[in-house]
């Protein structure tokens, strides 16, 4: 269970000894890492699915008891996520390795850092370590937003890093005061001590929770705390900014964890506390996503967006519920991650063969009415390049998934949360759910429309276009990330039976607590008089 903390962390310290100028030595120990951490997670996902109570165990460091002792717990969500990670870190090592990793210094040591404070965010049960975690993975983010220099980027990367230094103080700011009222950071041990809570002191403690979930959400990217990841993402090396696909999701993940945790049902008078904020801005940011999809005039940004979509979806289903609905955007999560990574590095090959700045002198011309005419003259059949018709599918096959078309999983992802939400009440059916069904589906579209146009002017707009050169080392994790989403259509049973296992233990906590704590100490905590 340590594992996914220790072996990046041992990895990145022998790549600091070895020195940034050894990059082949570097690029080997990166690999063999990232291979490791797929078994890991492979072994830790299915050790957590064949448990009766889908919790795999707890490692506590030092051996410490609870609640005083760090720990780290394994249940189906925290190994699906490592899961994801390590897929993805796997695609965007193989494709960095054509040419990326060379721009820069440190770029292997970075990428494992990063690894682990993902890992550990995903792992912990601790508020604090998980700021620890959460430190070491954006100190990571940084030197990996400007690698390879440049105006842009280092422009973006520099408001990038403020804006989560910013966070980082209120995500300090909101564990003092929940830590000042509860006297514990333990999440298991806040989960048993909220409900007890004075009424004198519930005001400070719902402050305090309230100024870290802007910390969240704001790695999360939901409106209007967002306008810093279109033009971060975008600027971003295209394999880094596949793997900073995970990043909004750490955030959406520690949302999903502790306010079902420690504001579920169980939670007494702050039971549900911010969930209505928490649906309106998650709708929010899937329209605002949305319209930026349909104004970007460039596929990095159409790409960096549709991340704010992806994000805005779950958080309202999220704050939606119930089990369904949660499993569903779990679902939708792994597809949406998936595709987009895989839009982000197709981006880099297809811009290759273009000159700057095509993308807004094909929207220009559209306008404006110049586009250039058809030459009958030289008949209708075009021969089309390899490299060019290979490009064409992948971004077809990304388009469906992110839009939500079939055959691939973002169809059944969407269809999945449209029934969910449609089944949330037997009765009748909340006027929230029809204003999600619309916005969905409405963004579903937009996505489809401005995919469709960047396809159209990048790939087809210009027979005379360079054609570009496209190395194997380049395709293969693209059509890897694709055939992910495939299988996980045709998949989609089992994976929908473990995101409904892994959502399920979300909303019944019960064995969370009993393993972390211990029965006696849950049974004491339970009986506690109001502090």
């Amino acid at each position: 269970m340590i594992a996914p903390v220790a072996v990046p962390l041992f990895a990145s310290a022998m790549m600091l000894v070895l020195g940034g100028d050894r990059r082949t030595l570097n690029a080997t120990l990166n690999a063999a890492s990232v291979v490791a951490l797929v078994a890991i997670a492979i072994a830790l996902l299915r050790g957590a699915d064949t448990s009766p109570d889908g919790l795999l165990g707890v490692y506590r460091l030092g051996d410490w008891p609870a609640p005083f002792a760090i720990v780290l717990v394994v249940d189906r969500l925290t190994a699906m996520m490592l899961l994801l990670t390590s897929i993805l870190a796997s695609a965007t090592l193989i494709f960095s390795l054509a040419r990326w990793h060379r721009v820069g210094a440190h770029f292997h040591s970075l990428f494992q850092l990063l690894l682990m404070g993902i890992n550990g965010a995903f792992l912990t049960g601790d508020l604090f370590n998980l700021f620890v975690f959460f430190e070491v993975l954006l100190a990571a983010s940084y030197g990996l937003a400007l690698h390879g220099s440049g105006t842009a980027r280092v422009t973006a990367g520099m408001h990038y890093i403020i804006v989560n230094l910013v966070a980082s103080l209120l995500f300090l700011i909101g564990v003092s005061l929940i830590y000042g009222v509860t006297g514990t950071l333990n999440m298991a041990d806040l989960a048993t001590r909220i409900p007890a809570i004075r009424a004198e002191d519930r005001a400070l403690l719902e402050a305090g929770a309230a100024v870290l979930g802007i910390a969240f959400l704001t790695k999360a990217g939901m409106w209007p705390m967002c306008f810093w990841l279109p033009r971060t993402y975008a600027a971003a090396p295209p394999p880094v900014a596949a793997l900073f696909a995970i990043l909004t999701k750490v955030g959406v993940y520690i949302i999903l964890r502790l306010w079902l945790l420690l504001f579920g049902d169980h939670a007494g008078a702050s039971a549900h506390f911010g969930g209505e904020l928490l649906l309106i801005g998650g709708m929010a940011t899937i329209v605002f996503g949305a319209i930026g999809c349909l104004a970007s005039q460039d596929m990095a940004r159409l790409a960096a967006y549709s991340v704010l979509v992806s994000s805005g979806t779950v958080l309202s289903a999220i704050a939606m519920g119930p089990v369904d609905m949660t499993a569903g955007a779990l679902y939708y999560l792994v597809s949406s991650t998936l595709g987009l990574a895989a839009l982000f590095l197709l981006i880099e090959l297809i811009e290759r063969g273009r000159e700057p700045g095509a993308d807004l002198l094909a929207v220009t011309r559209e306008l404006y009415g110049e586009e250039d005419e058809l030459d009958d003259s030289k008949g209708t059949g075009i021969a089309i390049p390899a490299s060019i018709a290979a490009l064409g599918g992948a971004f077809i096959c990304c388009t469906l998934v992110i839009s939500g078309l079939p055959p691939l999983s973002g169809f059944v992802a969407k269809f999945a949360l449209l029934t969910a939400a449609l089944n949330s009440q037997p009765d009748s059916i909340p006027i929230a759910a029809w204003i999600f069904l619309v916005i969905l589906i409405l963004s579903g579209l937009a996505t489809l429309i401005a995919t469709t146009r960047a396809g159209i002017h990048a790939l087809w707009a210009s027979p005379d276009r360079a054609v570009p050169s496209v190395r194997l080392v380049e395709i293969v994790p693209i059509v890897a990330l694709i055939l992910l989403c495939a299988a996980q259509t045709m998949q989609a049973g089992p994976v929908m039976r473990y995101a409904q296992a892994a959502a399920g233990s979300l909303y019944t906590p019960h064995d969370y607590l009993r393993s972390v704590l211990g029965t006696e100490n849950v049974l004491q905590h339970i009986r506690r008089e109001p502090r």
